[in-house]
Order: C-alpha cells, then structure tokens, then sequence
C-alpha cells in the first residue's frame, strides 16, 4: 500500500455539494445568475459595454435551432427593460433637473445673441451694451454648461437636495442681474426681456427652499418695481408701469410657489420608487439565495434552446464531471442534452406539462447514464392566445427522488424498529443466561453443538440489536474538526493488518491522499466505522489482486468540498440490487444483516455528510464507487504525521 495523490475524475455528488458550489461562486463569480437582486452586485450592474443590448430583441422561436452558436449572451440576464433602465439611472433627480436648467440657459444665452444679431437687420444697430450684456451672459451660461466642474450639483460627487451659494451665485444670481440689466436697458426698445425673468425664479423654486425661492421671486418684483418707478421719473404712464410691474411680480411669486410644490412632489415620488426598488432588492436577494440553496436544479430557458439562468444544483445534474459553465449556454449541440433539447421543442409545442413531470435519461460520451425527473412550469401571460417565451425546468435526478421516498418510509420504520429492538434486549439476556446454565451441564458433543448454535445466533441478534440502537433518532454528538488524510491513513493501516494483506506496492489496497492538510468535522470512531465497512465491502467483492481496492481522497476547490472515495474492480452491483444499496435489511449474503451500508448513511447525515453509490466507465478497471461527499472546516491543530506503509 502507498500514499499518493490522484485527481479526481468526477465531481462532488449532485445533492449537497450545490451549496458550497452557490456560496464560492457568489464570490469569484458574480456573472452567474438571472436570480441576482436588481442593481445589487456586480451580476446586475449594467456595463457600457451593454448598452446595445437594451435594444436587442427578445427571443422568438422562428423555427430553427442551428444558428444559436453564435448569438450574442447579451441578452441572457433574466430583467426587463423598465428595470434596466431604471438599475441604469444613477444620478440622483436633482441632479438631471439641475443639468437641463444650465442647459436651457446655455441655449437661452445663445438665443439671446441670435435676437440681437437678427434684430440688427431690421432696427439697425443694437445698443452696444446691451449686445455686450448677451455676449457676456452667453459666454457664462455656456462656460457653466459644459465646464465639468462647474455643472455638477456637488462637488463631492455626494447627491445633494439644494443649491449651495456659490452655485446660486453663479446660475440664478446671474440670471437676475443680467436679465433685470437688459430690461432696465432696453426697455424703450422693441424687446420685451420681462419674460426671461421666469427662467431664475423657476429654477429657484424647484432647486432651493421655500424662503430662498420665495426671496428671489421678491428681489426679481423688487427689481422690476424699480425700473418701472425710473420709467415714471423718464415720462412714462405711472398706472400702466406700476400695474404692470405689480402682476408681473405675482405671477413670479405664482410661479415659485407652483414649482416648489412640484418639485416637492417629485422628491416625494422619487423617495417612495427609491423605496419600492429597495424593498423589490430585498426580495430579488432572497429569491436569489433561495433558488441557488435549492437541492432541485432549476433552468430557465427560452424558445431558441437557450438557456438564460441556471443554478448550482441544475449545473452539477446537467455535468458529468464537475459542473457546466455558467449561463449563458446552449442546450443544443451537447449529445447528452438531446433528450433534454427535445424535452423543451415538445413543451413550447403542446403548451403543457404533466404535473408529476417526465423521466428524461442522458448519455454521456464515456458511458454513464443519469436519469433526470423534469418539471417543466411556464411563464404565463396575460393574453392566452400568446405564446410563451420562456419556461423554467426543475430537475432532479430519478435516484434521489426514489431515495426521498424510501427514506421517508424508513423513517417512521426506523422509530418502530428502535422500540422493538429495546424491547428485544431484556429476553435476549434471559436466553443468553439460561443457555449458559444449560452449557454447564451439557456432557455429550451433541448437547455442546446445539448449545453453542444458540450462543452464536444470540450474539448475532445482539449485534442486530446494538446496530439498530445506535442509528436510533437522538441528538448529534458534538465532533471536533479531524485531519482526514491521517485518519484515513491510519484507519486503511490497520484495517490491512487486521485482514492480513501484504504490505507494499504489491497490496491489493491502494491509497492516493492529496499533499495539503484538509479537515472535516466528524466523529473520529463513527468515520473509522464507516470507512472500515466500505473496505469490507470493496475486499470482498474484488479480485483481492495488487490494488483491487482503492482509496482515494480528493478537494473540490470549486465547491470547497471533499469527496472519500472507496472503489472496487470487482463485477458492478447490478441495478436491481444498486437501488436498495442503503435500506436496511437488505443483503446479497445469507449471513449478513444488512445494516451495513445503512448504518454508513445514517452516521454520514449525522454530521452534514453524505454517502452514495455510482458505477463507473467499463474502461476502468475500478468500476464499483462507494463515495462520501464532506464539508471542508479549518483545521485548528497542526496534524500529525501520516503513517507510511
């Protein structure tokens, strides 16, 4: 026997290792899912480089299934339009309504020079202040537009709710100067700038408070009072300029007060969608950790055979070895995904699904078979004469659901053979004691032989007994975290001294352990116990030939997971037996009990693990493979030296 290291050829088992593969991958690989929470994470932000794909178009099945190699898996997140757009916007309201007010003045100043510039034509020269004035206000309302720091509503790049002062200065403030100084100066001119004054008293109801909105609209009707009152002491009509200087300031004070109403029910929308999407991430996240923790597989997929979303337990079912990559990926062009791809034509064709679903069997290139169970569920519309785009599969494979089944079973059996088996103990001692006396006076080799046939059958049911107390329902003992190689190392020693195998390369028990230290949390004699079952089980149905039994123990760094395999190249376990492996009472031997292999899962499930069963390739020479699937824990202790042999 040797110490080595082999790598695994499969991948951890379909049922419990989907759960580590979900939490690792929710690290390094944040592209994995459909089911992410929208704008959380870096699996639904969306890049610039997405852009085009807000304008792809849906998936529409058109009949042919053979130019989907090359589709683009832009589209393969699961989130509808309105929510991209909506996960896209980042900016703050505020922050939009500020940049379409300096662009309005931006265009307001340009507009102002091409008045001046057009009135020039047909009035002759304006005034040269005046024109000065445009130029002036143009040049800093475009400056202040396309300047990036100044067009910013905070310089720290934090969402604000309010105008600082220097920003007012700079917007509002030169809105007002500018604008009261072109009416003052042209106000005999043909040019009524009255009108541009609505631009600063708008933008201060909507982006300042209540009483700086409200000062700014007094200032500007302050403002225009004055010119008037210069244009009474110039010649004018005293009641035409000071009425309409009046109504011109109400209808800005009107207007202030009608913008920051607007503006306070638009930041109270915005809080209230804020809130909604907050609440609706929450719920995308829990969703998310539910489908990706689920033992069932779960696809989502579209007409065109591809498949848009598929979580861990779907990936692990759908692979031979390992896991499939993440979605995005087609279902077409895998020979083992045949029967699945003709599984989803069939489903989009009839609309309808059996309710307790169909077995759909796949064969893959090495040899091996896995049986699937698919449920097919669609995404129901409203119209029912449309058709249906996308459907979700839920798979899991036909062994496990058997097995859920048996177990189930077992277990109210396993309460019942508890008690009998206690009530079993007391007359079994009564007989144990009475065939004592009666050996004592057994004189004939006769009376000694039916004597000792009682002996060995009341230890066999005591064996019987003991074995069914100890996979009684109770509570879990408390583990410690075990070094696995060493154990195994230790345990494989000296189950072979026990069964006096030779030592050596030459041993029928081969060993490949990996070079680092790997822990796991378990019993020490309970995993003894369960390895030395399986080495039973693996000499006695091999060729007892130089490594006819191998261990091997192997690390998933992807799902973090350990898997303790024991293989055999003795004949493979038919499938009528391969089915009842793990119930109890069942045995292919005349004397065996059959508590063997259930008592291994019993005291597996105690601890987190889990045990089973699969037939490999017919081009390897180990075909039987007993293998146990083991969380990964932090060893706190350094471990001790294995032993070599």
């Amino acid at each position: 026997m040797s110490t080595g290291t082999r790598p695994s050829s499969r991948g951890a088992r379909r049922q419990s290792a989907h759960q580590a593969a979900a939490r690792k991958e929710g690290r390094t690989a944040p592209e994995e899912s459909w089911f992410g929470a929208l704008g959380v994470g870096d699996d639904t932000r969306l890049d610039p480089a997405d852009a085009d794909a807000l304008h792809d178009d849906e998936s529409r099945y058109d009949g042919d299934w053979s130019d989907l190699q090359g589709q683009s898996p832009l589209d393969s997140r699961f989130i509808s339009r309105q929510a991209r757009r909506l996960v896209s916007t980042t900016r703050p309201s505020f922050q939009r309504i500020y940049r379409a007010f300096l662009g309005a003045r931006a265009a307001l100043g340009m507009a102002l020079l091409g008045a001046q510039v057009v009135a020039s034509f047909f009035s002759g020269k304006p005034p040269t202040l005046v024109l000065g004035m445009c130029v002036a206000y143009a040049a800093v309302a475009v400056s202040i537009w396309l300047l990036p720091g100044l067009n910013m509503a905070s310089a720290s790049g934090q969402p604000v709710a309010r105008l600082s002062r220097g920003q007012w200065l700079l917007t509002i403030g030169v809105d007002v100067l500018a604008f009261s100084a072109l009416h003052a100066l042209a106000s005999a001119s043909s040019l009524n700038y009255v009108a541009l004054l609505v631009l600063p008293v708008l933008m201060a109801g909507v982006l300042t408070s209540r009483i700086a909105a409200l000062a700014t609209a007094a200032l500007v009707a302050i403002i225009l009072l004055g010119t008037a009152w210069l244009n009474v002491q110039a010649g004018g009509v005293p009641s035409l300029l000071i009425t309409q200087a009046g109504l011109a300031g109400i209808g800005f004070f009107v207007i202030t007060i009608l913008a920051g109403e607007l503006a306070g029910r638009l930041a109270r929308e915005e809080l209230t969608a804020r809130g909604s999407l907050e609440l609706a991430r929450q719920q995308a996240q829990l969703n998310r950790l539910v489908i990706e923790e689920m033992q069932e597989g779960v696809l989502v997929v579209d007409r065109r055979g591809r498949v848009r979303a598929a979580n861990p337990a779907a990936r692990l079912l759908l692979a031979e070895d390992g896991m499939t990559r993440q979605a995005p990926f087609q279902l077409r062009g895998v020979a083992a995904w045949e029967p699945l791809v003709k599984a989803v034509e069939k489903a989009f064709a009839e609309s309808i699904w059996p309710e307790a679903g169909r077995d759909v069997l796949l064969s893959y290139i090495s040899g091996g078979t896995r049986q699937l169970r698919l449920r097919v569920r669609f995404t129901r519309r409203r119209d029912p004469r449309a058709p249906e785009e996308f459907c979700v599969l839920f798979l899991e494979d036909v062994r496990t659901a058997e097995a859920r089944v048996r177990q189930e079973k077992l277990a109210a059996m396993g309460r019942v053979s508890a008690g009998i088996a206690h009530e079993i103990r007391n007359p079994l001692a009564a007989i144990s004691q009475a065939n004592a006396l009666l050996s004592e006076d057994a004189t004939t080799p006769g009376q000694r032989q039916l004597t000792q046939m009682v002996a060995d059958n009341v230890q066999r049911l005591k064996r019987i007994v003991d074995d069914v107390m100890e996979v009684a329902p109770g509570t879990a003992p408390e583990a410690g975290v075990l070094e696995l190689g060493t154990l195994v190392a230790a345990v494989c020693s000296e189950w072979a001294r026990t069964a006096q195998l030779p030592l050596g390369e030459r041993s029928p028990l081969k060993v490949s352990l990996p070079d680092e230290s790997v822990g796991v949390r378990f019993d020490e004699d309970h995993l003894r116990r369960v390895l030395v079952n399986l080495l039973d089980n693996a000499h006695r149905h091999g060729t007892k030939a130089t490594g006819a039994a191998w261990v091997r123990l192997a690390l998933h760094r992807d799902t973090d997971q350990l898997e303790l395999s024991v293989l055999s190249d003795g004949p493979p376990i038919a499938p009528d037996v391969e089915r009842y492996l793990f119930e109890p009472f069942f045995s292919t031997r005349s004397r065996g009990t059959g508590l063997g292999l259930y008592i291994c899962r019993e005291l597996c499930e105690r601890y987190g693990a889990s045990i089973d069963y699969r037939q490999r390739p017919a081009t390897e020479r180990h075909r039987n493979e007993f293998f146990i699937t083991l969380k990964r824990e932090p060893l706190l202790d350094p471990p001790e030296a294995r032993l070599q042999i």
